[in-house]
């Protein structure tokens, strides 16, 4: 019991964390296009986003795909600007039902390359050869990103309904943030 609460709140504080906050960058452009109502959509792709992630730390931990940790670090902010970028553009176009495959197809993708990032750390401290840790990991990863997910939906409704800012324009703000806090980033992890 004492493993299970450990791994759990190692995927918390793996989300959770300010020190490396691109998870939560990538969580806020995910779904600030969305409000409550759009609930089970956003319970998808943050589920789909941890399907990916844990995917990844399942074949670096049992050594079955090796990545380039400078690459992947570079591949994060990416993940991320596409998100943010994709939002601008189509910030107030956007009909409801457009691209929701291919949506989940590139939040299980951009999970993967995530996952990725942390795979060097989890296998050092899981030993690299159970599924248990992993299972527990992935749990505390999907909580925190649905205590993420929760903030920003209620930020959401407060800006759009007490403040009175369009949908439109809260999507290009908090995306234009979003972007301007993962340019850096994304300098700082250029790997040539």
């Amino acid at each position: 019991m004492i493993d299970f609460w450990l791994y759990l709140k190692l995927g918390l504080t793996h989300v959770l964390d300010w020190q490396a906050y691109d998870h939560v960058l990538f969580l806020i452009a995910l779904v600030a296009a969305y409000t409550f109502s759009n609930w089970k959509r956003i319970l998808i792709l943050v589920s789909l986003f941890t399907l990916g992630h844990t995917i990844s730390l399942l074949l670096a931990t049992y050594n079955m795909v090796t990545v380039s940790g400078k690459w992947i670090e570079f591949f994060i902010p990416i993940t991320i600007l596409i998100t943010a970028i994709y939002n601008i553009n189509s910030a107030g176009k956007r009909n409801s039902n457009e691209n929701v495959g291919l949506f989940y197809i590139l939040t299980i993708f951009f999970g993967f390359i995530h996952g990725f990032g942390f795979a060097t750390y989890f296998k050092m401290i899981s030993g690299g050869n159970e599924i248990l840790p992993l299972i527990e990991f992935s749990l505390g990863v999907e909580i925190a990103q649905l205590i993420v997910v929760t903030v920003v939906m209620i930020l959401s409704f407060i800006f759009q309904t007490i403040f009175s800012f369009s949908k439109r324009d809260w999507v290009l703000v908090i995306s234009s943030m979003v972007t301007g806090l993962t340019i850096p980033m994304l300098q700082y992890a250029w790997p040539l």
